[in-house]
């Protein structure tokens, strides 16, 4: 799914959006949304299946009532493929969807921002792929196709490439031959469909990009606040004393060659452990961004990544709003950098709904900037100079720290006595990041740039 193959046949295009032929979702497409459904019912099905067997209640009800909500759910899945169609116009694609409640929506291909087709494993197996259509200003897309077959999704894909540079006064009638891949005299020449290379990561970049990475540790810390909040207190407070108790009177116990023995296997373990940390981050990145690829063609740029969900997505140059460079202090000793994006997709993210954000995840920084300098000819990149700021109020960027650190102290103090002092190293700390932070913020303003500079930790 790495390029898309020239303009198959299997999706024409109608002359507008009444006379254009209405046109179904792969047949499958009811399979998916089952098991998409299925997967928001999964933990109620089995609550219903384990805790309605217990008391006098018979299980044969139980079984049924599982099974008559299976076949809802099959019901409401065919139902959605039946009822759903699309049509494909000269200047927008007409969605009809619904069963009860039936649904017509326009969606100018002038308004798309973004052709998300993404594949998972199953996916691959049958051959199709899902497609999101995400309009600007929107937190949702505009609408989501579960499933077309491959070839028809990044077909459609190169079609809302073409029409959104397509003038608006462009002959309608001209639509099908523009699918078929013929040019006649009266339509507007078509962009060059050659897709340029940007930047491609090998494996080799991705065990960096997890290695340099803290996601271990994140996962490691929800894991244990998981812990905390499921498992009883006062059990695993005693479960750790009694441990702590033997392990230490086992010890003691010991002979000499023994217990140097005990501290290489404890040693081992933390080793053990310490790499299994950055083995983790290792995987998720090559799981996430196997065969990631930025490439640029009509002037929008496309990127490919994942192992077994692959995800290709696409941003028009003219409407991404903001480049962000940033860094993290292990980034920056191996000189590695993130490319970071902000398009007008609209508000947050949610799920997997999301626009293109991430344009690099890891690169050397010269890399970085040619980057910026290619897609950006127009601006002087990076700025010759940058106005610093005022540096007299920096300890306004500590202020929460100087109002809560003594608080806290005080609190402790009363609890655990001088043990609660410990707090306020912090303050120091605190105080002299802040310094530094106001020390780096810088900004550059001309005729068609607008750069801030900001972080001390993370830049």
């Amino acid at each position: 799914m790495s390029l898309p193959p020239p303009l198959p046949s299997p999706v024409p295009a109608g002359n507008d959006a009444d006379t254009a032929p209405e046109h179904r979702l792969h047949p499958l497409s009811w399979l998916f949304v089952l098991l998409m459904q299925l997967r928001h019912y999964l933990v109620p099905l089995i609550a219903l299946v384990v805790f309605g067997q217990h008391g006098d209640r018979d299980p044969m009800i139980t079984h049924l009532v599982s099974v008559a909500v299976i076949v809802v759910l099959v019901g409401m899945s065919i139902a959605q493929y039946l009822s759903y169609r699309y049509r494909i116009g000269a200047d927008a694609i007409t969605v009809r969807s619904g069963v009860l409640s039936r649904n017509r929506r326009e969606i100018p291909f002038a308004r798309i921002h973004n052709v998300e087709v993404q594949q998972n494993p199953l996916h691959h197996v049958f051959g199709v792929a899902e497609v999101r259509l995400e309009s600007t200003g929107g937190t949702e897309p505009e609408t989501h196709m579960r499933v077309l077959r491959l070839d028809q999704a990044l077909a459609l894909e190169q079609l809302v490439r073409q029409r959104a540079h397509a003038p608006a006064a462009a002959p309608a009638a001209a639509a099908p031959e523009l699918l078929e891949g013929a040019a006649p005299a009266t339509a507007a020449p078509l962009p060059d469909t050659h897709e340029q290379v940007l930047l491609r990561l090998s494996t080799w970049d991705l065990v960096k990009l997890g290695l340099l990475s803290n996601r271990g540790w994140v996962l490691v810390v929800a894991g244990l606040g998981l812990l905390v909040q499921l498992a009883p207190r006062a059990h695993m407070y005693r479960v750790l004393a009694e441990g702590g108790r033997e392990a230490f009177g086992y010890a003691s116990h010991l002979q000499q060659g023994l217990g140097s023995t005990l501290v290489a296997v404890v040693v081992a373990a933390l080793l053990l452990g310490w790499l299994l940390l950055r083995a983790l981050p290792v995987a998720l990145a090559i799981l996430r961004y196997h065969g990631f690829t930025l490439g640029e063609q009509d002037r929008r740029l496309t990127v490919v990544s994942g192992l077994f969900s692959r995800t290709r997505s696409s941003v028009a140059r003219r409407r991404i709003q903001a480049w962000t460079l940033q860094e993290t202090l292990l980034q920056r000793l191996f000189g590695q950098r993130q490319l970071r994006i902000d398009s007008a997709a609209g508000g947050p993210a949610h799920g997997h709904h999301r626009a293109l954000r991430e344009l690099v995840p890891l690169a050397p920084q010269a890399v970085c900037e040619r980057l910026v300098q290619h897609l950006l000819p127009q601006l002087q990149w990076p700025p010759a100079h940058r106005q610093p700021v005022a540096t007299r109020g920096w300890w306004r960027l500590s202020l929460d720290g100087l109002l809560l650190v003594p608080l806290i102290s005080a609190a402790l103090t009363w609890r655990w006595g001088p043990l609660g002092l410990l707090p306020l190293a912090w303050l120091p700390v605190s105080l002299w990041a802040a310094r530094q932070q106001m020390a780096r913020i810088g900004w550059h303003v001309d005729a068609r740039l607008v750069a801030v500079r900001g972080g001390w930790w993370r830049r």
